[in-house]
């Protein structure tokens, strides 16, 4: 038995709204990531637009296919936004409604009550740009983020390939040519995106898991105010780092960083302030610092900071660097900020562990301290660390 296109057609609208509610309660729900509602956006578009293609062959056939290949392309431009909400922002939104509107207008053009592939190039094409700058956002996507990131870039790919070649045959023979009939018709590219369609929600729905589990254990471990690490999460990453430089044996420093004062700014300008000096420093250590660099509040107005493959000299240059760009917040913040003392400790065959490390850079840190703040002081192994003596101007906050 051979189905003709209307019925593959109900049959797609049919399988478009399963998925729609499937994906919206099964998925949506939990996550309410921009990624799933995009695809949600997305399959109401394909369903929209197979409804208004069964229009065909009636009266209203003069906005049915016009409406039809814009609603079909404005789903493709939702699969577009939805692999884009997972790598960067969201594109403009006259991006995403430019491939729709030109499409629906230029089967305006063509008589689409008399012809019922109006304006069919341009859709052919849109609907391969679209689907391929999908595919590019997958691509893209870090090789850590999913391991099914690859099989939906291919896939995406492929389908963009395909109306691509669609395009190129249209162009040469028309839609009733013997090779676009039997290899780019209507029937058989409804088959196809009904296979794919399947295979993408479950993928799809995969992925919205995957990244509500990512979005989750990355609130686990950044501190709310700054955004950096939080001292749990810089422990977890700082121990299999260390482990790393000890077995290449590469050269590495911890720093630890403590804002002096900062009580002082509390006291005089408010908890407000003092929450701004925190994030100036914290921006200042992202500015200077590598994106391979673990940067973490450790506590307080206390920061660590472990740079693999970074000298003792070159560590130094850091704070200094960091220094530097924190007092030129205060013109910005309209405050004076405080000064930083930094206690620096380095990786080398003697380190035993993170915690001995952590421990030299403290002493050094607590030594930096009674030299009068506003200084690195680095860790010299002939000095035993110790328990840190109370700082009155260090409290809990």
């Amino acid at each position: 038995m051979v189905l003709d296109t209307a019925t593959l057609r109900v049959a797609f609208a049919v399988m478009a709204l399963v998925l729609g509610l499937l994906f919206y309660f099964s998925v949506y729900r939990s996550t309410r990531s921009a990624y799933s509602a995009w695809w949600c956006f997305a399959l109401i578009m394909f369903l929209a637009g197979s409804a208004s293609l069964l229009l065909e062959g009636t009266p209203l056939q003069w906005l049915a296919i016009p409406a039809g290949h814009g609603l079909l392309v404005a789903g493709a431009s939702s699969v577009w936004a939805a692999a884009r909400s997972l790598r960067t922002s969201m594109p403009r939104p006259w991006l995403l409604l430019a491939g729709p509107v030109i499409t629906a207008f230029a089967s305006c053009l063509e008589n689409p009550a008399g012809n019922t592939w109006s304006g069919g190039a341009v859709f052919l094409a849109s609907m391969s740009v679209v689907i391929g700058l999908a595919a590019h956002e997958l691509w893209h996507l870090e090789p850590g983020y999913s391991k099914i990131r690859m099989p939906m870039a291919m896939a995406a790919g492929s389908l963009s390939l395909f109306y691509f070649l669609r395009l190129i045959v249209y162009l040469v023979e028309g839609p009733y040519g013997p090779n676009f009939q039997a290899y780019f018709g209507s029937a058989l590219t409804t088959c196809i995106t009904m296979v794919l369609l399947v295979v993408a929600s479950f993928s799809m729905a995969a992925l919205s898991t995957e990244q509500q589990t990512r979005a989750l254990r990355t609130f686990a471990t950044r501190d709310g105010l700054t955004g950096l690490l939080n001292r749990g999460g810089f422990l977890d990453l700082a121990e299999a780092e260390l482990l790393r430089l000890q077995r290449t044996r590469a050269p590495g420093t911890l720093l630890l960083a403590d804002l002096d004062h900062f009580k002082a700014i509390n006291d005089t300008h408010g908890h407000a302030a003092g929450d701004r000096a925190l994030q100036a420093f914290a921006k200042a250590c992202t500015q200077t610092v590598r994106s391979s660099d673990l940067v973490a509040r450790y506590g307080g107005e206390e920061f660590v900071l472990l740079l693999p493959g970074v000298s003792p000299y070159r560590g130094e240059s850091v704070a200094t660097d960091i220094s530097r760009r924190m007092d030129a917040a205060s013109a910005d913040l309209g405050i004076q900020m405080p000064t930083v003392s930094y206690g620096l400790a380095a990786v080398d065959d003697d380190t035993e562990g993170l915690e001995e490390l952590i421990a030299a850079a403290d002493a050094a840190l607590y030594r930096a301290k009674s030299l009068g703040r506003n200084r690195t002081v680095r860790y010299a192994r002939s000095t035993k660390p110790g328990p840190r003596e109370p700082d009155p101007s260090r409290p809990e906050r």
